[in-house]
């Protein structure tokens, strides 16, 4: 099948930087995200290839601290991405899904995930460890010791600014090394 046909769904994807190294190698990425697609409202296209999710992290990070949290609405928009894939699975096999989230309060509703990556493995300059489930092969990690500088996303969040919509877009480094591992 050409990469032309192979439809990638990156919901909740915000600026699509997980889905662009499939877009750039030809396939059919939609975005489905805010303000222009809902994943409450979403119908799937029958045969979708493969499914990114990133819901948002905001009520399940622990860099939250102790403000208040609204677990309830935050996995409304989680279900809705688990619905999303679901339905496509029972229409036609899928060759990866994958729904990630920072390590954090998510674990409690989905379990362990098979996998828990930290950025700067692939390349990043973050240390911000990642949890990683669904169905898809683990990328390859690239790098085994930190780099001596970084930033450290719990020392720098600040709830009050727009550092969160920064600190939400997936490092092109592991996108990549996601890509070569699921394409």
């Amino acid at each position: 099948m050409a990469n032309a046909q192979k439809i990638i769904l990156d919901l909740c994807g915000g600026s699509g930087a997980w889905s662009m190294p499939y877009k750039i190698a030809g396939y059919d990425v939609r975005l489905v995200t805010l303000p222009e697609k809902d994943v409450f409202t979403y119908k799937p296209p029958a045969n979708v290839y493969g499914i990114l999710a990133a819901p948002p992290c905001t009520e399940f990070s622990k860099a939250k601290g102790s403000h208040p949290r609204d677990f309830e609405n935050a996995m409304r928009i989680v279900k809705a991405c688990l619905n999303i894939v679901w339905l496509c699975r029972l229409r036609n096999p899928l060759a990866f899904w994958c729904l990630e989230n920072p390590v954090g309060f998510l674990r409690q509703f989905l379990g362990k995930p098979p996998l828990t990556i930290e950025h700067w493995w692939y390349g990043a300059d973050i240390k911000k460890p990642t949890d990683l489930w669904g169905y898809y092969n683990f990328p390859k990690q690239q790098y085994f010791e930190p780099p001596e500088l970084f930033r450290n996303l719990s020392l720098t969040y600040n709830w009050d600014n727009k550092a969160s919509e920064r600190n939400a877009v997936t490092p092109s480094d592991f996108a990549n090394a996601f890509f070569k591992a699921n394409p």
